[in-house]
């Protein structure tokens, strides 16, 4: 898995489930976390739920169409989340009507996952700082707004049980020793508290997190320290 890749959320919204099963496939091989809708009413409603990083969208949908959803997305959601087009219209006109409704890309059908792949990580690496967020498995952190979800239930944390959320976040999968995350967490290596307090913190950091999910993101390695698992 792309650790630089790790926790960048994707809307995927296509009605052809071979398409979207391939399309996934793709996704996960390359770390992101998938979130998948089949028509534009579930679309709007994932967008509002989770407010992915980037949006891949195809335009003939059932109930709402590609295109309404990209006008929505850009006019009443009022979001510049990159949107990549997956089409099969093909004449210069559409796609000019496609990049004028707002998407950053216009991608026609048939086409390469591979070549997808590239073109998502491109514009996640133009769009970086929009996407100032992590997510695994529901858990989503938004470190400029300050906020943690649990789906779409907001976490109420400390100032310093958000820090060290934040901090697993970005380490996921790795054991870390106290002595690592007091590093983390202060500058400088200035300890303001001790090793033993670290505990006391994550332990209700994870009592607020199992309020919201029977998930164990943040895992005891014994003798050695803790451990954020990228459910």
């Amino acid at each position: 898995m792309k650790q630089h890749l790790i926790g960048k959320s994707v809307l995927l919204v296509e009605d052809d489930p071979k398409i979207r099963n391939l399309v996934k496939v793709y996704l996960l091989k390359e770390g992101y976390e998938v979130i998948e809708a089949s028509d534009g009413s579930e679309a709007k409603e994932k967008i509002k739920r989770y407010d992915p990083c980037i949006l891949l969208l195809d335009l003939m949908l059932p109930k709402i169409s590609g295109e309404e959803v990209c006008r929505w997305v850009r006019e009443d959601f009022q979001s510049m989340m990159p949107i990549i087009m997956l089409t099969a219209k093909v004449s210069e006109k559409d796609r000019i009507q496609g990049l004028k409704l707002g998407a950053d890309d216009y991608v026609v059908k048939p086409f390469s996952p591979a070549e997808l792949m590239v073109r998502i990580e491109v514009i996640l690496r133009r769009t970086a700082s929009r996407c100032s967020k992590l997510s695994f498995g529901g858990l989503t952190i938004k470190p400029i707004k300050g906020e943690v979800w649990m789906d779409s239930e907001q976490l109420e944390l400390t100032h310093f049980e958000f820090k060290l959320l934040h901090m697993f976040m970005q380490n996921p999968n790795q054991v870390l020793s106290r002595e690592q995350i007091l590093t983390f967490i202060y500058e400088n290596n200035e300890k303001a508290v001790s090793e033993r307090t670290i505990d006391v913190h994550i332990k209700h950091l994870r009592e607020k997190i199992k309020e919201k999910t029977p998930k164990d993101y943040i895992q005891t390695v014994r003798g050695m320290g803790y451990k954020f698992v990228a459910l």
